[in-house]
């Protein structure tokens, strides 16, 4: 993990302290970028103990489209308390359905996005159309003195990542995000990791998965991030018969608050270990063994299933989190 070490250094040296929404500053830079070769290891930072078992549980809430604290708590995953909870805008929200509720973030949108279409009664053609993609019609009404037709779906961006792997593997667009404008203030929290694209190599028999992330807490948030997109990764080519690559990890603002220098401080003094290996569940299908397609098991795999093997650490630090 020294791409960590180095990226937590170039902010220490060359970010500009600003001002956001939580009242802690924060070291920003604009631009970030770490690339790693899933099939030398996992990426799992050392130099402190990390909260695997916390970040594979976040993961598994958010494909199940949670939007609870409390089942996030049930899986393992504490991390969201404090946005459903403790957020004095949050808590005033419209939105809010009471205490635990997040509404709908990240796995809501990657697994239940709400799409609507409005199309002119009388463009019958585009309306059957809708209709054989999965859409039903919700409404009619008048705008503008025409008559329209109101149709919705969820759409499931994961799933159709999968099948389209399957079905059309060279593909450049198997990719899902979570910035639905539509939802942002019903959202506890925006999301911070918004685009993933994963990219086969069909020859290879190889999947990656580049990951943007629009803002990073680099001291808290980054190594989380890191394991739930490399375990995302191997999730999905166990279930589609590829072997893990590479995982590119973008970032827009990379920023580090003042509160967590010292902590990350003392992990630049200490020295890296060995990266660890991360192995799946045996339950869990592996296509290449099988050839049997169950996409099902996005919502069938358990935290319990994800297990990090060979994995030595320094001994753990703390910071708050800004909420």
């Amino acid at each position: 993990m020294k791409q960590y070490l180095q990226l937590v250094q170039d902010i220490l040296d060359n970010g500009d302290w600003q001002d956001n929404r939580t009242g802690v500053r924060t070291l920003s830079m604009p631009g970030a970028m770490m690339r790693f070769d899933l099939q030398q290891g996992f990426p799992a930072v050392t130099t402190k103990k990390l909260a695997f078992k916390s970040a594979v549980g976040e993961l598994v809430g958010f494909l199940r489209a949670t939007r609870s604290a409390a089942d996030f708590r049930n899986l393992g995953c504490k991390v969201w308390d404090q946005n459903a909870n403790d957020n004095p805008q949050w808590l005033a929200s419209p939105y809010r359905e009471g205490p635990d509720d997040l509404g709908p973030v990240y796995g809501v949108q990657w697994r239940e996005w709400p799409a609507y279409k409005m199309i002119p009664v009388t463009h019958e053609v585009q309306i059957k159309d809708a209709e054989s993609r999965g859409y039903r019609l919700i409404t009619v009404f008048e705008e503008a003195g025409q008559r329209q037709a109101l149709l919705y779906k969820a759409v499931d961006q994961l799933r159709y990542c999968l099948d389209t792997i399957m079905k059309n593997p060279g593909d450049r667009r198997i990719l899902f995000h979570g910035w639905n404008w539509a939802q942002l203030e019903e959202m506890a929290l925006p999301p911070c990791h918004l685009l993933y694209q994963f990219l086969v190599n069909a020859s290879k028999k190889e999947i990656s998965l580049c990951l943007y992330i629009r803002s990073n807490d680099v001291g808290l948030g980054t190594p989380f991030n890191l394991v739930g997109g490399a375990a995302l990764t191997h999730l999905v080519g166990r279930l589609t018969g590829y072997t893990p690559k590479w995982f590119t990890y973008f970032i827009g603002d990379a920023h580090i608050y003042e509160n967590h220098q010292d902590m990350l401080n003392e992990q630049l003094r200490r020295t890296p270990l060995a990266v660890p290996q991360l192995r799946l569940s045996d339950r869990v299908p592996d296509f290449a063994k099988t050839g049997i397609y169950q996409p099902e098991w996005l919502e069938r795999v358990e935290p319990s299933d994800f297990v990090l093997e060979g994995y030595e650490h320094h001994p753990p630090l703390t910071a708050p989190m800004a909420v």
